[in-house]
């Protein structure tokens, strides 16, 4: 997994893989989960992705659009 930048200074995530389709995504205090096209949908994951590449808001996109919605927890 890629540590996640956390430009904001202030994220629950703590790294995250980006692949074809699906983003997982580690949190600090909570697992790690897997996003992917079917939960909670292909426009999340690459919002997901360009937000994790970046460094900033994935958390904040998680807590406002996706929620529980995710495929799998992989821990």
């Amino acid at each position: 997994m890629e540590r996640y930048r956390n430009l904001d200074g202030n994220s629950g995530v703590a790294a995250f893989t980006v692949g074809d389709g699906f983003i997982d995504v580690r949190f600090f205090e909570g697992g790690t989960y897997r996003y992917d096209g079917t939960t909670p949908g292909a426009d999340d994951v690459a919002a997901m992705q360009g937000l994790a590449r970046a460094g900033r808001g994935l958390a904040t996109y998680i807590n406002q659009h996706v929620r529980d919605r995710y495929a799998a927890r992989l821990d």
